[in-house]
C-alpha cells in the first residue's frame, strides 16, 4: 500500500507567508504604542529639543525670531544713506513744531495774534540779557512752546551777524489769555570779556515765534552783540523790563 503525499500549492505558500508578515508587523506595532505610551515625557521632550535647535540656528544664522519686524537692506547688505538734512535760505532759520502732540496747530499763538517788544537791558557780571516779550493781543488763549528764531538786522535788511543760538532746555508749553504774555531772553555779553570784537549795533530784531512761519519785527534799541555770544532761550511765562 503506498501512500500519497501532496505538496502545498504556491498559492498556498505565498498565503502562509503573507500571514506570517502580518503577524510580525502587529508584533512590533504593539510594542511601538506600548514603548511610546510608557514614556509620554521623553517623546515631547525630543519634539521640543527638535524645535529648540531649529530655531537657535535660524537665528545664529541671521534669521528672525517670530513677530520680530523685516528690516530692509540695499543690495549688497548694505543700508541706503540718509537722507542730508536741508536748512531753509533766508535771514532767520525757521523754527520747527517739534512738540506737536502737546500743542495744536489750531492752539498755537501765531504772529498775527501777538504783539512783540524787546524790554530793558539787564546787565551784570560781564553778561547783557534783554527779555524778548510776546503778548497775546487775540480774543482767546493761544500756547507757545520752544525757541523763537531770532537775528539782529537793519532797515535796509541787512543781517548784522549770525542768528542766535538756542540756549538751555526747550521749556514747557505756556498758555497765553488775552492779554497775557510770555518772553524769551536774549543773551550776549560785555564788550573787552573776550577778545572777539563786538558786531555793528543793530536796528531791529527779526524774530519767527516758536512753531511760526511768519516773522515779527521789534526796534532794537541799539543792540550790540559782543564776544560772539548771541544765544536766545526757550519761551517762559511772563513779561520781563
Amino acid at each position: 500500500m503506498s501512500l500519497t503525499i501532496k505538496k502545498p500549492g504556491r498559492g498556498r505558500r505565498v498565503a502562509a507567508g503573507s500571514l506570517i508578515a502580518v503577524a510580525a508587523l502587529g508584533l512590533s506595532a504593539c510594542k511601538g504604542g506600548t514603548d511610546a505610551a510608557s514614556h509620554p515625557s521623553s517623546a515631547a521632550a525630543s519634539a521640543t529639543s527638535s524645535d529648540t535647535g531649529q530655531g537657535s540656528g535660524a537665528q545664529a544664522s541671521g534669521g528672525q525670531s517670530p513677530g520680530a519686524k523685516p528690516q530692509s537692506s540695499a543690495p549688497g547688505g548694505h543700508r541706503p544713506p540718509a537722507a542730508p538734512s536741508v536748512t531753509p535760505k533766508g535771514t532767520v532759520p525757521r523754527t520747527t513744531q517739534s512738540h506737536s502732540s502737546a500743542m495744536a496747530a489750531s492752539d498755537r499763538c501765531t504772529a498775527a495774534a501777538m504783539s512783540l517788544r524787546l524790554g530793558r537791558a539787564d546787565a551784570g557780571a560781564g553778561n547783557i540779557r534783554y527779555p524778548l516779550i510776546f503778548t497775546n493781543k487775540g480774543k482767546k488763549a493761544c500756547t507757545l512752546r520752544g525757541f523763537p528764531g531770532v537775528s539782529l538786522i537793519n532797515r535796509d535788511g541787512s543781517a548784522v551777524g549770525k542768528p542766535a543760538t538756542r540756549a538751555a532746555g526747550a521749556g514747557g508749553v505756556v498758555r497765553l489769555q488775552p492779554g497775557q504774555s510770555a518772553h524769551a531772553v536774549l543773551h550776549t555779553v560785555n564788550e573787552g570779556v573776550t577778545d572777539t570784537p563786538c558786531w555793528a549795533k543793530s536796528q531791529i530784531v527779526y524774530v519767527y515765534p516758536p512753531g511760526s512761519k511768519e516773522p515779527m519785527t521789534t526796534g532794537s534799541d541799539g543792540l550790540r552783540v559782543c564776544g560772539g555770544r548771541f544765544d536766545v532761550t526757550a519761551v517762559e511765562p511772563g513779561a520781563l523790563g
